[in-house]
This record gives structure tokens, sequence and C-alpha cells, in this order.
């Protein structure tokens, strides 16, 4: 499999806090990658450095090919990333349909129908304000809103926070069914180790903005990644 994300050597600094300091990290065509990592060890802000919300002081992105290091966030989702942002972020005053249309692409007027197949609860709630689902349900729903845009890299940070141990589940099997059918990349932040170890072909471990671990999932040693979790 060809590379399809690749993160080289980036630098991201608050002020001159130094946040994550030359990081690399790659993600092949239709693999999911679970970045794991404790709390402040630099997660989310490695995820919105890849978005694009926060900027990079050195160092490259590059999707597929193309080097989009300066680009906006708008220009990072137009060349093929999606975003689910830690906090299940939806408008809580739209409907769920309404919450969907929002991630539609310029050209596109409706929402893909697959979406609903993958997340059937959405369509049945479909007319429902999105500030009545569940938390388990606005992590669907924010999730399906990022697929509308047709991204060729999902970005996922810590979609299991706060959701129900069934619902958690029921996502690792229905991001695996997404990656297979529709061959995404997917490049998932997460601090729960059974869902990374059900949804991950790779799982990367950070630690104070840096990668510390790798391994590919068949190869993945639970007590070692439970130690660095807890360190």
């Amino acid at each position: 499999m060809s590379l399809l994300l690749r993160v080289d050597a980036l630098k991201v600094c608050y002020g001159e806090s130094e946040v994550i300091g030359g990081l690399s990290l790659c993600a092949a065509e239709k693999e999911i990658v679970a970045v794991m990592g404790l709390n402040g060890m630099g997660k989310t802000t490695l995820m919105k450095a890849m978005i694009g919300l926060l900027s990079a002081r050195s160092g490259t992105i590059h999707l597929g090919g193309k080097d989009v290091t300066r680009a906006t966030p708008f220009e990072r989702v137009a060349a093929g990333f999606g975003y689910v942002p830690q906090g299940r972020m939806v408008f809580p005053a739209l409907t769920v349909e309404e919450n969907i249309v929002t991630g539609l692409r310029a050209s596109d007027r409706e929402a893909p129908q697959e979406l609903y197949e993958y997340f059937p609860v959405l369509k049945e709630m479909k007319r429902r304000r999105a500030g009545n689902l569940s938390g388990g349900q606005q992590q669907q729903l924010v999730i399906a809103r990022a697929l509308a845009s047709r991204p060729r890299v999902l970005l996922l940070d810590e979609p299991t926070e706060g959701i129900q141990p069934s619902i958690i589940k029921e996502l690792a099997v229905q991001l695996r069914r997404i990656r297979d059918e529709k061959g995404l990349t997917i490049v998932v932040s997460e601090q729960v180790l059974s869902f990374a170890l059900a949804v991950a072909d790779r799982v990367v471990v950070m630690s104070r903005g840096s990668l510390v671990h790798e391994s590919p999932r068949k190869d993945v040693d639970e007590a070692t990644l439970g130690r660095l979790l807890s360190l």
C-alpha cells in the first residue's frame, strides 16, 4: 500500500512552549492508525495541526503527495481531510439531517444515503434536533457529517470519550466497515485500549509530544502498551 498521509518533523508550539517536537507519522491508503497516549501528551494538538487549526512552527504535512502544511482548514478539507473534533461539536438547534448537510461539498445538494446505512439511528432521528440526541448518537452524527465531504483521510479526536461501552464496540465495527467500503485512511487519537485494538491496523503511542512506541496490531504487546499508557 502506498502512503497517503505523511507528517515529517512536525513542531507545534503554544507561544514559546513546544507541545510537539519533531514528530513524524505516516498512514497508508486504507490503513487505520490509532494514536494513543494520556491526556496532555499532544494527541489533540497533533490532530488540530493536521487539519490546520494550529500552525506548524516547522515540519511538513503531505496528503496524497500534496504539501498542505500552509493550507487553511477549508483547503485541507477540499484536499481530502475529514475531521471529527473532540467533544462532539454538533449544531444543537439544527436537525440531524441539517447537521449532516453542513458537511457537504459545495457541489452536493443532499446527504449520501449510505451514511444512514452506517448509522441507522440517524435515519430514525433525522428530523430531531441534534441537541436532543444522546452522547453516542451525537458522536455518530459528527462522524457522518465529516464523511459527507467524501474525505480520503478521516481524523477522529478521542471519539469514545463519554460514550457507553456498547456504543464503543459498535463504533469500532462501523469504522472498519467504512474503511473497507469507502477505501478511507483513518487516524484516530484514543485512550481506550480495547477500542484502539479493535479498530486499528497499527498503534502508536505519544508521550510529551513525541512518538515513543509503534507496533502493527498483530504484534501488539498489551502489557507493554498498558505500561506506556500508565506512565
